[in-house]
């Protein structure tokens, strides 16, 4: 032991000799502080824990532990051994018990117990140890031998804590999901015995698992008359005992009694009697089992699990149990004489069965079966080998326990572990998973389950759940009780198999250490070239330095050709607030683990590969200092510059900070304005000179806008201003890319505004192209503008008028706010000046005598999927435009504009100039309007900034697409939005409909026009589609055809437009004729009905006088049911209930089709006359159940005989447990004289399969069946076979 000094980042150690009479203070151990001892090796021994001596009884022993014990995967500093190989803090995570555990991969308990028991088996695990592998004739991987020998070395040598059982479960040929798989430890002992008997063929271990697990025992029937016995022979690995026999109320008291229960004959007699071979009659006759030979290692399984038919669940019987420490099976064994003249054995038995019948077989069933599938799947058949069996054994037959496999839990599911007792020592220990530790015999007995109480009927409800399920027990037998082969009795191949392993856990052991001291922190770095920030993990290991730190981090940002490494270093960095916190000077051979402080899981800063040119020199940044980002402002210009970077100190005056940013632009302080935006939209000025920058609400990183100029916008109030309206439209500017419509009319009439900007005389005629519409209804854009000219000249005569009552200076603003770009102010006037010019003199007709009205979405888009809205997303949405874009970052404008997509916390109306004859369709959902009756804007009058020019997109977005990069204040409306946009799309905005894009390319509509854009953030992509928008009081319906009796009951048909105060017969005359043309459905209005539509239900029927928005609720993107009728309709009334009938065939294991029954009231009694009206079935003899799940609630065949609730007894059907309430439910119903078809095994697997692929083409499963518990199965080729597991 060393002690170590604290704070130092490697510790002084002086050794302290234990032996020495020295106190602390004169070894060197400080008072007042904290001093660190470290274990390390002496003389290459690794330290040791010392052990209390076992035999004192402490039964706390496990609590012990030396120091404190580091969690797994933490990481210390100081207090951390420092190694140049490894630390061996890891070794004190092993138990102390010596005894290693087994990591549960998620519900692989009763596996691990099982392989603990057989690793602490002595003859088990030495004879697995003298098998040897051979690599050339197997794949290791698959080898389920040597992956057992491989864990069991790891088992006995490792030092870890737990080891994982990985390799062991490949070897099964398991995948991952086999983990979250709870078995049967019995079920698996059995499967895993069979798997190693078939790899040890032709091996001297393959009479193994007989020789240490197999009994055999005799199955009789003796005739009661003459004497004659039948008789045959089986084999056994454990032996099944009944924990309480079937309709008893009380349990077996102990394993002793449960053992005499097991081989107590039954008389045959009555309808039972057995037929006798010399009497050739049937007799009475006694049937048993008689044991004749038991096994070195004697498993017994205590049947827990049981099945109650009462309430056909499954139950687990948790009643006390006793089982001794040792067990006397002499008073069990046969001792009557197998050759009487009065035996004969059954010509079907004999030793050719010997090893093919397992004991549940014996207890159930006697036939002689061997085709049952025991959970191996061979490649190849195989012959079942003969062996010869010892006969009666007269020896003393005294088992010791040494397992007892515990389950806590219910029938459902659990846990189990293991409580083993060490042949070594003695000393019982538990195996909980990677948890081993001591316990005494009364942990033992408190396995043995029960309560404390009597042992009445319900005494196991009561019970602990947690009690005994399997026991092991050995023959104390002194020539056979084998020990654990010590290290120098290892075979040669195991020798080596321990040194490889050894290896490996050094190797890992190291590489973990190295971890440990790793420091892992976020890495930025803004690339020289690209200006784009981009982002790693910088992993460096605590010694290394600075300068080798900047060097990684200069690889990894891949800086190689860009710039060299001595233009680079690292500095503290605090992304959150995008500020650089300090630099680090004249450090750079310091380690990384002090400069950071240590290695932690996280870090409270990161830090920033910050570059610099050649000809530059680093800033050095100081702690303390505060970060602030200087933007100049240019009032003449109206532009913002890109910042500058100054560092200021939290307790400098206004006027010192005016200065210093004096000296950094080269601005006069004495007409310097600055305004600190604290947060977004949140403008201070700095007016008080005496006044601390901390005062003033600096932080450590900000942003301040500077403008120094002698105008008289100085002596204005600062909100009034000409820098606060400029700064205010800096901040709420966001650039969309729009895409307009294919070949849209806008596009030509834009170049031919340019050209006559230009002087070119170029005719119109060859430039314009027609508008994509309905067949035989195309219209030219020169007929289109031609129609229109009165209507846009009084619109634009308005707007003028408008303009000039509510702000006088709108056209000069208009032509300053065109210039913002410094670099392309020349040809961006001349783009305004074009749009203007544009504005002026496209003109559009009235909206009611457009072709285009009359299209539907459909008819603009074939394509539905990229026009419509996805109703399963929107249906309970009240707005088709609520996503956001996840892509928030700052992206600057190409004017230079820092913007910022967050969203406005006020928000101010705009002024469009004209009131709209048209509005949101949805005047309810909770956007106030922003005009009142008049048709006045409600807020301030004030100009929203709009900028649009062409942009050449770099995805191909095929020809005749135009798109263009529009700067857009944030505030202004939709409504607004889409005015400014007509010159570009070429129709009134009343006549085009604009669609989100978002990062998935999926495409929503938005309709809400009283809203401003202010969810919408930089770099959003829009789509323009022309098509007639939604007036006011209007909803865009999706119409689906109802196909009842159809494999898909649900297909798509057209979009419609329903308006407020229409009734569902107008609805339905308006959807004749687009279903005749888009859909090819000839209808007569009385022969199609429309009703409600929920997920793929059907529900309410809607009648002809109902009115939309008074008798039915509508909302966006709202979608309905069309249902063609056969005949008149018989919906009259919404006291009428129409629900959906479907026959069941038990004799014929079918479904008759969907049947339609309309009743006058909720009357179980109705419901039954109407179904006998319709299907002849016996009023009496019918019996209904409600379908369950989606419409149209499929189910199997071999599954709704007994599935469904049959014959509630309910009297009507609007309570529990059917609940219809409403249209459209569905009711199977069948004749309960009807008898069930009687399916053999074909027929069966057959149906099964064809049922199978029905409902995976409906897309239907019935998951209200009970969960179906998957078979266990060993894969000895080491993967599942596809033919085999087709089940």
């Amino acid at each position: 032991m060393v002690p170590g000094e604290e704070n130092q980042l490697v510790p002084k150690e002086a050794p302290l000799d234990h032996t020495s009479d020295k106190s602390l203070l004169d070894a060197n151990f400080e008072p007042g502080k904290k001093n660190f001892l470290h274990l390390t090796d002496k003389d290459g021994e690794q330290p040791q824990i010392m052990l209390e001596d076992s035999s004192a009884g402490d039964d706390s022993a496990h609590d012990r532990f030396i120091g404190p014990l580091p969690r797994e995967g933490s990481v210390g500093s100081t207090s951390d051994y420092v190694s140049q190989s490894y630390s061996y803090s890891s070794i004190l995570n092993k138990s102390e018990t010596g005894y290693v555990g087994l990591v549960n991969q998620a519900m692989t308990c009763y596996l691990n117990s099982l392989l603990q028991t057989l690793f602490m088996t002595p003859e088990f695990r030495n004879a697995l140890y003298k098998w040897e592998f051979e690599e050339s004739e197997e794949d290791p991987v698959t080898s389920i031998p040597y992956q057992l020998q491989r864990l069991f070395v790891l088992l006995q040598t490792s030092k870890k804590r737990a080891i994982e059982t990985t390799d062991v479960t490949r070897s099964f040929g398991w995948d991952s999901s086999e983990a979250w798989q709870q078995h049967d430890v019995q079920e698996l002992c059995r499967v895993m015995f069979d798997a190693l008997e078939q790899k040890w063929k032709q091996t001297e271990q393959a009479d193994l698992i007989n020789e240490l697990y197999q009994g055999k025992l005799k199955d009789y029937v003796r005739c009661l008359e003459c004497g004659y016995e039948g008789w045959r022979i089986d084999t056994y690995l454990d032996i099944p005992l009944v924990i309480r026999p079937y309709g008893s109320s009380q349990a077996f008291a102990s394993v002793e009694e449960a053992l005499h229960a097991f081989i107590q004959p039954e008389i045959l007699d009555g309808p039972n009697q057995y037929f006798c071979e010399r009497c050739k009659k049937k007799c009475d006759a006694r049937k048993g089992l008689r044991f004749l030979h038991f096994p070195y290692l004697l498993t017994l399984q205590l049947k827990r699990f049981d099945f109650d038919y009462t309430t056909m669940h499954r139950i687990k019987l948790n009643d006390r149990m006793t089982f001794p420490e040792e067990l006397d099976m002499s008073t069990f064994i046969d001792v009557e004489d197998e050759k009487s003249p009065q035996t004969e054995s059954c010509t079907d038995s004999g030793a050719e069965n010997e090893g093919s019948c397992h004991s549940d077989q014996m207890s159930n069933d006697f036939s002689n079966d061997d085709g049952v599938d025991e959970g191996i799947c061979l490649e190849s058949n195989s012959g079942t080998e003969k062996i010869s069996k010892p006969g009666l054994e007269k020896n003393s037959l005294i088992y010791e326990l040494f397992s007892v496999m515990v389950h806590s839990g219910s029938a459902a599911g659990g846990h189990y572990y293991a409580c083993i007792k060490s042949f070594s020592d003695d000393q019982w220990y538990s195996f909980n998973d990677q948890h081993v530790s001591r316990i005494t015999q009364e942990d033992i007995k408190k396995t043995h389950g029960g309560s404390s109480g009597s042992r009445g009927y319900y005494s196991s409800a009561f019970a602990s759940s947690t009690n005994a399920y399997m026991l092991i027990y050995r023959l104390k037998d002194p020539t056979r009780n084998a020990k654990f082969l010590e290290v120098d009795e290892y075979p040669e191949h195991i020798k080596n198999l321990v040194q490889r392993e050894r290896d490996l856990e050094e190797q890992e052991k190291r590489q973990r250490e190295i971890e440990r001291n790793t420091c892992k922190i976020k890495l930025f770095c803004l690339h020289p070239v690209k200006q784009v920030m981009m982002e790693n993990k910088l992993e460096v290991h605590k010694d290394k330095t600075l300068m080798e730190a900047v060097e990684i981090a200069y690889k990894m940002m891949d800086l190689e050709e860009v710039i060299p490494v001595d233009c680079c270093r690292l500095v503290k960095y605090d992304e959150f607030h995008d500020y650089l916190e300090r630099s680090y000077e004249g450090e750079e051979d310091t380690p990384m683990g002090l400069l950071l402080g240590g290695v932690k899981s996280t870090y409270m800063f990161d830090l920033l590969l910050e570059t610099r040119k050649p000809d530059q020199v680093f800033q050095s940044y100081k702690p303390g200092e505060v970060m602030v980002k200087v933007h100049v402002v240019d009032l003449k210009a109206e532009s913002v510059a890109a910042p500058i970077t100054v560092r200021a100190y939290l307790n400098q005056t206004v006027t010192e900070f005016k200065q210093l940013i004096s000296k950094a632009i080269h601005l006069p302080a004495e007409t310097m304005r600055i305004v600190l935006e604290r947060c977004y939209n949140d403008l201070r000025l700095l007016t008080v000179p005496s006044k601390t920058l901390k005062a003033e609400g600096f932080f450590r990183s900000n942003k301040v806008f500077v403008e120094s100029s002698e105008t008289l916008d100085y002596q204005m109030a600062f909100t009034d201003s000409h820098l606060w309206k400029l700064l205010d439209r800096h901040a709420n500017t966001i650039r969309l890319f729009v895409l307009l419509p294919e070949q849209s009319p806008g596009s030509y009439s834009k170049r031919t505004a340019y050209q006559k900007a230009g002087g070119d005389s170029g005719n119109v005629d060859d430039d314009c192209e027609r508008v994509k519409g309905p067949v035989g209804n195309l219209k030219s854009v020169e007929a289109i503008l031609e129609e229109s000219t009165e209507k846009l000249k009084s619109l634009s005569l308005q707007q003028q008028q408008d303009g000039d009552n509510g702000d006088s200076s709108k056209s000069t603003e208009t032509s300053d706010f065109e210039n913002i770009e410094s670099p392309l102010n020349e040809r961006d006037s001349s783009t305004s000046v074009d749009n203007r010019e544009l504005e002026q003199h496209l003109q559009t007709s009235d909206p009611e005598n457009l072709q285009s009205e009359e299209r539907s979405d459909s008819d603009v888009n074939n394509d539905r999927s990229t026009s419509s809205v996805d109703s399963d997303i929107l249906s309970s949405s009240h707005s088709s435009d609520t996503l956001c874009n996840a892509d928030n970052a700052q992206i600057p404008l190409a004017n230079g504009l820092d913007t910022h997509s967050i969203t406005s916390s006020r928000r101010t109306k705009a002024n469009e100039g004209k009131k709209e004859t048209w509005d949101t369709a949805e005047e309810d959902s909770g956007t106030d309007s922003e005009y009142d009756e008049s048709g006045k804007s409600r807020g301030e009058i004030q100009y929203m900034y709009f900028k649009a020019e062409p942009y050449a997109a770099d995805e191909g977005s095929g020809e005749g697409h135009k798109w263009l990069m529009v700067h857009v204040d944030k505030r202004i409306t939709l409504a607004a939005f889409k005015q400014h946009l007509e010159p570009f799309v070429g129709v009134l905005s009343s006549h085009f409909k604009v669609f989100r894009v978002y990062a998935s390319n999926q495409e929503f509509e938005s309709v809400r026009l009283n809203e401003t854009l202010s969810s919408f953030s930089d770099d959003n992509k829009i789509t323009i589609r022309l098509g007639r928008a939604l007036k006011k009081g209007e909803y865009r319906v999706k119409v689906y055809q109802l196909l009842v009796n159809e494999q898909e009951p649900c297909k798509f048909l057209l979009d419609a437009v329903f308006a407020k105060g229409m009734t569902v017969r107008q609805s339905k005359e308006e959807l004749i004729p687009q279903l005749r043309e888009q859909c090819g459905l000839e209808l007569s209005i009385d022969r199609f009905r429309l009703r409600k539509k929920t997920w793929k239900n059907p529900g309410t029927v809607f009648l002809d006088y109902h009115i939309y928005e008074e008798d039915i609720n509508i909302s966006s993107n709202w979608e309905v049911f069309l249902e063609v009728l056969d005949g008149v309709e018989r919906m009259k009334s919404m006291s009428q209930l129409a629900v959906l009938s479907r026959r069941w065939r038990p004799s014929e294991m079918k479904l008759d089709p969907f049947h339609e029954v309309v009743l006058e009231s909720s009357s179980v009694d109705e419901l039954r006359e109407k179904l006998c009206e319709i299907s002849g079935i016996p009023l009496d003899d019918i019996e209904f159940a409600k379908g369950r799940g989606t419409f149209p609630c499929d189910i199997s065949v071999l599954d709704i005989h007994q599935d469904l609730d049959w014959n509630p007894k309910v009297s009507t059907l609007n309570v529990w447990p059917l609940y219809i309430c409403d249209d459209g439910a569905v009711i199977f119903y069948r004749d309960k004289t009807e008898e069930l078809m009687e399916l053999t095994d074909e027929q069966r697997n057959e149906l099964m399969k064809k049922e199978s692929s029905r409902l995976q083409k409906t897309g239907h499963r019935v998951t209200y069946s009970p969960r179906k518990e998957k078979a266990l199965k060993i894969y000895l080729d080491g993967a599942p076979n596809k033919d085999l597991t087709q089940d």
